[in-house]
């Protein structure tokens, strides 16, 4: 193609393609809510929320005698609040180019950036989800390691399609490496020759270097509840599913005695399964979802954990109220970092893009959507150095929807 003046269309156009093909946990997670928001053809503003409803349940009647229920409805919201963008410069000769060889230069780079600080945000979701099988800070490196997730997704009723997970690069690695010994030549082929993974137990597996590391907090003392019948009502927490959880016998006066994203569980608190409501032969596990600090004296420390304790009716989430004085134990060594893997359904997670404002003033602007994603691109034109200034803007939210749907996972010794 012949060279041409590059004009802000041309670079959207180019800018949004590449912006894409370059998100990894952003193509799988939930998109469509991005239509609620398209209903502004002028585009958005940072803090823009849309409402979304909470799936409700149900229990089965036993019996032939009608037993009408209640439709209980918890709402979210998703807003987009996450505004980022990259500026740079083109000189008069570079806007002569051809598109290809300006992409490569400087759209396609700027691009990965950008993609990966989405990818960062949706991945810090983790601190939502509660469910971590594993031992923390063992490197997955075989089969029975990665099955792990897909075990406690079936033991919690997760749907098996649209099953998806990402690595860390040394989880990664760890179970390539256990694939080459293979005796299922495709398998066996893609992992040696290619470094892939791709579909594994019914999920398909990613690699990605934006996989978190969280720091458990100082977590010392023998923290225990502080105080029987510590359980709520759906009906009481069905906006936020969070409840307030009272604890003692952590050091006195410790910040940080936990952090947002750690994992307890309690002596005799077990998991149900969410359909049946059966019991199941593992403890509940609770996500912080607050940085906590201890008091003085007996070392009291309420936390704000998800999934609230309900242990009744549809939404019942465990087996019982915890007792006073149970114990409480936390996921990993305190101050100690660890990689954050995630297996998840699509609907644990929402990503909405959406097209920015056009700014009054700006002489020419383009937006441009391309398979959900938005980018916005705006030249200002620095006349007595001959340069143009190019702003690339986009405007985001990202949601943990429904958390339960997704288990983070380390491998085991």
């Amino acid at each position: 193609m012949a060279n041409t003046t590059l004009t802000a269309d041309i670079v959207a156009k180019e800018a949004v393609m590449i912006l894409e093909n370059n998100l990894v946990m952003g193509n799988q997670v939930y998109r469509g809510y991005e239509d609620e928001f398209s209903k502004n053809i002028n585009g958005y503003e940072v803090g823009d929320t849309i409402s979304i409803r909470r799936p409700t349940d149900f229990t089965v009647r036993n019996g032939p005698v009608l037993s009408s229920q209640d439709v209980v409805e918890g709402k979210t919201s998703l807003t987009v609040n996450m505004r980022k963008g990259i500026d740079f410069e083109f000189t008069s000769q570079d806007l002569t180019l051809k598109i290809g060889d300006l992409s490569e230069r400087v759209i396609r780079p700027a691009m990965i950036q950008l993609g990966n600080q989405v990818d960062v945000d949706l991945m810090n979701l983790y601190q939502q989800v509660p469910n971590w099988v594993g031992t923390p800070g063992e490197v997955v490196n075989s089969y029975a390691d990665y099955a792990k997730a897909p075990e406690r997704m079936d033991e919690l009723a997760v749907p098996t399609a649209q099953r998806s997970s990402v690595l860390s690069p040394s989880d990664h690695w760890g179970l390539l490496g256990s694939q080459t010994g293979l005796y299922i030549e495709s398998a066996a082929k893609g992992a040696y020759r290619e470094g892939s993974l791709g579909r594994i137990g019914g999920i398909d597996t990613y690699m990605s270097q934006n996989v978190p590391t969280h720091v458990v907090g100082v977590k010392s003392g023998t923290p225990l509840i502080n105080g029987a019948g510590q359980d709520v009502t759906y009906d009481s927490v069905k906006n936020t599913n969070t409840q307030s959880l009272v604890t003692k016998g952590w050091t006195n006066s410790v910040t940080g005695i936990l952090k947002a994203g750690d994992v307890i569980t309690i002596a005799g608190v077990f998991a149900v399964n969410p359909v049946t409501k059966a019991v199941l032969p593992f403890l509940r596990q609770f996500t912080v979802v607050a940085d906590a600090n201890s008091g003085a004296s007996t070392g009291p420390a309420t936390l704000t954990i998800t999934p609230a304790i309900i242990i009744s009716g549809a939404f019942k989430t465990c087996s019982a109220s915890p007792a006073a004085d149970a114990p409480i134990n936390v996921m990993g060594t305190g101050g100690t970092g660890y990689r954050q893997n995630m297996a998840f359904h699509r609907n644990a997670f929402a990503l909405a893009m959406v097209p920015l404002k056009s700014p009054p003033g700006a002489v020419e602007v383009s937006r441009q959507s391309y398979k959900g994603v938005s980018v916005r691109v705006i030249p200002v034109y620095d006349g007595i150095n001959d340069v143009s200034k190019w702003r690339l803007d986009i405007l985001y939210g990202v949601k943990a929807i429904d958390p339960r749907l997704a288990v983070r996972f380390s491998g085991s010794p």
